[in-house]
């Protein structure tokens, strides 16, 4: 009798700390797999005018990237809160399945009536605010004006279907995420909302050898921000960023010992989260939709300008402007469709300017809320320069979503 009260409450005592537990904290694991049939197909390059290659191949991520994340939330008591995401992206359709490649890690602070801060690899503020505003939901399936993915400049035909393709999200329109970053985000007041990032990342190496090559300093920093209204039915969302890569070279603490002791590597924008190299990258987003019921509209610009740090003559710009439509036919039929275009500057002095043309057409059928089959075609235009001939990527996709 003494051990069944004893057990009972023990039990009882358990139970009261495992629910305190729950509600003051929780981890979530979340994913995508997305996998199916890809067909991409370029014609012309930036050398060879004739040149064409056609990808067939059972691929992966061509709507999403797939992903496997980590999340989680702990209750710190009077509305303060502390959170954290850890994901990597997963390659299922490839002999490796993952390297682990950072797509977002970061920890932070919040308080409901005041907002939050977090340190880590980040979505950048025109990132975040394209994701809000993108009639295809960023899918990674040429058609794209604004956010062009497989299109090499959005005019250069970039050749086959890379299989490992890592994070997703390298564009050229726009930088999708940064390391070293602290964030940080405003409490909604009145359908108002602010964020922002600062980036700061300076490693300077000393020599531990007269003779051999080093790096002398490698810099990147930069600073975004970002403002949202929603109204109902309306969204309207503003993004800039101003990111700088420095990359003094090589050198050897011996003048003369190494072959080269000013050794500078060629400037680069900033694609991936690390930096670019040796530029200045200035970049700006305005998107908005409007939810009519039965479909919702949508209106989006981004334009980039990148800077060679060593001659300001060597510029790169992009501007581009799209409008698309999206909607439900019925309650498990969805279907969108956008057409865009804009202006492609190469990188150079004085460099020629190439028009852009892009449409896309896509469908979801919903087996359930988190799985779909999907269908997507679209088309890369970019026309013939003084310098480049005309180039076309266009690709067909079709293959299944699962979210979890």
């Amino acid at each position: 009798m003494n051990k069944s009260i004893f057990t009972i409450a023990a039990c009882s005592v358990l139970s009261i700390y495992v629910s305190k537990a729950s509600a003051q904290s929780g981890v979530t694991i979340y994913g995508i797999v997305d996998v199916g049939y890809i067909n991409i197909k370029t014609n012309g390059t930036t050398i060879i005018p004739d040149e064409a290659t056609n990808t067939v191949v059972f691929g992966n991520s061509a709507q999403q990237t797939s992903r496997l994340g980590f999340k989680g939330t702990e209750d710190l008591g009077g509305g303060v809160f502390a959170f954290f995401t850890l994901e990597t992206d997963m390659q299922p359709a490839n002999g490796f399945l993952s390297h682990w490649q950072d797509r977002q890690s970061f920890l932070g602070l919040g308080a409901t009536s005041l907002g939050q801060f977090a340190i880590g690899t980040q979505n950048t503020p025109i990132y975040n605010q394209l994701a809000a505003t993108d009639v295809g939901h960023t899918n990674n399936t040429p058609g794209s004006a604004v956010y062009p993915i497989y299109s090499k400049g959005g005019t250069r035909a970039n050749g086959t279907f890379d299989d490992n393709a890592g994070v997703g999200g390298v564009s050229i329109a726009l930088t999708t995420r940064t390391h070293s970053t602290l964030s940080f985000k405003t409490a909604d007041v009145s359908g108002f909302t602010l964020a922002g990032i600062a980036i700061i990342r300076s490693d300077t190496l000393s020599a531990q050898s007269k003779t051999e090559p080093v790096p002398i300093k490698n810099s990147t920093s930069g600073w975004g921000i970002s403002g949202q209204y929603i109204q109902e039915k309306f969204y309207l969302g503003v993004a800039y960023q101003a990111l700088k890569s420095q990359n003094l070279g090589y050198g050897c603490a011996q003048p003369g010992a190494c072959p080269s002791t000013a050794f500078t590597p060629d400037p680069k924008v900033w694609a991936w989260a690390e930096g670019g190299v040796n530029t200045q990258d200035n970049q700006y987003y305005a998107g908005a939709t409007y939810d009519f019921g039965y479909f919702k509209t949508y209106l989006q610009f981004v334009n980039r300008k990148v800077t060679n740090l060593l001659d300001a003559s060597y510029t790169l710009s992009r501007s581009a402007q799209q409008i698309g439509l999206r909607g439900f036919f019925t309650s498990n039929i969805e279907s969108w469709a956008n057409i865009g275009n804009g202006q492609y500057t190469t990188y150079g002095i004085n460099s020629p300017s190439s028009k852009i043309n892009a449409w896309q057409i896509g469908a979801n059928y919903y087996l359930s809320k988190r799985t779909n089959l999907y269908a997507i075609y679209g088309i890369d235009k970019g026309g013939a320069t003084s310098i480049y001939s005309a180039t076309s990527v266009s690709s067909f996709a079709s293959g299944v979503r699962v979210q979890f």
